[in-house]
Order: C-alpha cells, then sequence, then structure tokens
C-alpha cells in the first residue's frame, strides 16, 4: 500500500538523524554509525522484542531490510516510547490504558508504509487502531502521519501479530481485524506460511468481539479462494455477502497507488468481510503459556 497520504512536501533544512551526527536531507536514505551492539533505535521499536522466549514455529512474514530516511529514524526516535508497542509476549495489554480512552479497537496486521491506515483512521476518529508490522521504515512512516494529521487514536506495533493475539491481547477485546494484501507465498511449498489459516482464525475468534468483522484484501487469485474457502467453513464467522462469496471494495478501504498498479496490469482484487458470530469456536481457548520459553 503506497498512496500518499499528504500532498509532498516542500525540501526542509538537512537535519541530524539520532546516533549519527551527520546532517542529512528529509526523504534521503540514511544508515546511522553506531557501535557494534548498539541499538539501531535506541528509543524506537526493539530488534526481535519477543527474543527466544516462544517456541519457532513458521512465520507468515519475511521481514524486509530496507533504509530508513532521515524522517523516519528521527519519528521512531521521538514518537516510538509514546505510540510505539514493542510485541514481547511478556504481558496482557491494557487497551483503555494503552490508548487513553474505551473506544473500539481495530487490530491491522501488516500496514505497509502506513498511507491507508492513516486515511482510514481519519475518517474514522472514533475507532482505535492497532496497527501491527516488522517493516521499520513504515513504523516510522505512519507514526509521522499519525503526528501530522493528529491520529492520536492509533499505536503501531513491532513484532509478531501472533504472539500479539496469543499472550498480549484479552478475550473478545477486538472490534475488527484487517489483514490487506499479505504475502501470498505463491509456490506450492511455501503456503503453509500463508496467515488466513484455520489455525489463525480459531486464535483471531477467541479475541474478537461478536459482531466484529473480518476484512481481508488481496490480488492474489488463488489465495483469495483458499481465503473464502477457510473463513467460509470456520464455525465462528458468517460471510456478510447475502449471496456468498467476495464483496466490494467498501468505501473506508482506500485505494492505494500499489494496488491501482496492480488493476492496470490485469490484477483481480478481492475483499473478503466477514463477521464473528456469537457461538463459541469448537476448538476452545488458545492455550497461554504459563511461563514464556
Amino acid at each position: 500500500m503506497s498512496d500518499s497520504f499528504n500532498a509532498p512536501e516542500a525540501p526542509r533544512p538537512a537535519e541530524t538523524v539520532p546516533g549519527a551526527g551527520t546532517p542529512h536531507v528529509p526523504g534521503v536514505p540514511v544508515r546511522p554509525t553506531r557501535a557494534k551492539g548498539e541499538p539501531r533505535f535506541p528509543d524506537g521499536p526493539s530488534a526481535d522484542p519477543a527474543g527466544s522466549h516462544f517456541e519457532r514455529r513458521i512465520r507468515s512474514f519475511q521481514p524486509r531490510r530496507s533504509r530508513v530516511t532521515a524522517g523516519q529514524a528521527e519519528a521512531l526516535q521521538r514518537l516510538w516510547p509514546k505510540w510505539g508497542l514493542d510485541i514481547d509476549g511478556q504481558h496482557v495489554i491494557d487497551l483503555g490504558a494503552l490508548f487513553g480512552n474505551d473506544n473500539p479497537v481495530v487490530l491491522e496486521i501488516g500496514f505497509g508504509m502506513g498511507e491507508a491506515t492513516a486515511q482510514m483512521a481519519a475518517g474514522d476518529p472514533d475507532t482505535n487502531i492497532l496497527a501491527v508490522d516488522v517493516h521499520t521504515p513504515g513504523q516510522g512512516n505512519l507514526l509521522n502521519l499519525a503526528e501530522q494529521n493528529g491520529l492520536t487514536h492509533v499505536r503501531v506495533g513491532n513484532g509478531d501479530a501472533i504472539i500479539l493475539l496469543r499472550e498480549m491481547l484479552p478475550p473478545e477485546s477486538l472490534d475488527g481485524l484487517r489483514v490487506y494484501f499479505p504475502d501470498p507465498w505463491p509456490k506450492k511449498r511455501h503456503h503453509k506460511r500463508r496467515l488466513i489459516q484455520p489455525e489463525f482464525l480459531d486464535l483471531a475468534a477467541t479475541r474478537l468481539r461478536p459482531g466484529a468483522v473480518v476484512h481481508c484484501a488481496t490480488d492474489w487469485e488463488p489465495y483469495a479462494e483458499q481465503m473464502l474457502d477457510v473463513l467460509d467453513a470456520h464455525p465462528a464467522f458468517e460471510n456478510t455477502q447475502a449471496g456468498g462469496g467476495f464483496a466490494a471494495r467498501p468505501e473506508h478501504r482506500p485505494l492505494t497507488r500499489f494496488e491501482g498498479q496492480g488493476l492496470d496490469k490485469g490484477h483481480v482484487v478481492n475483499d473478503l468481510l466477514f463477521r464473528r458470530v456469537q457461538h463459541p469456536v469448537q476448538q476452545g481457548e488458545p492455550h497461554r503459556q504459563e511461563s514464556p520459553r
């Protein structure tokens, strides 16, 4: 997702990246110099917040190691203590305390550079958004957008969303779940890495209140079909479309530049909107570890 939330700014004077000591112009990729073992962003997101406390498993995401601009680095240093959350799996989050209110909370897994997240947040100021990703430049960009546009109801999570759901969120604490354009893992041998699987829905169902909506979108048609099959088969969810099948893109989900480029190439984008129903998941409540390994 890469639409710009704001019009491009005029060039600003050079500024210094924390820890680098050398002036840089915003928007120019930088690689701060730091001593061996020194954190990349001392006051920002951790490199591996959960560490080795939890079992190794097949992960549905692949961290991207791209450069951080000076503006993104500055936002991570300055805003992370205020609006950032490291997913360490060591405590259960009080969402009311995290956001400073009791408004509904929607979890967004994977937000790219954050432009679409910021647009949706601006259009719905009464819904808190907990946006989770492992892409450091995107984390910094979303923090910047949140500050520039007064989006005080956005929090940025760093780490594994599975650990967040399983270890850190109370039952029935979420009012929505968004998964937009997850990695399709197109090779057959990698399909087990796809996020939308029955086991993931078992877990997500326990954290979603009845009536909460799961909204997925993808431009990879085989993955869309798998998502539809898995969601249709799960007892905790029902399709919001009366006739079943895919949904039209709702107005609240922005058409991003990334998505537009795909449409220009002939890609088909499918949205899925499923509602959490009242009856419980057959598999029961996922186990919460008493003492993280």
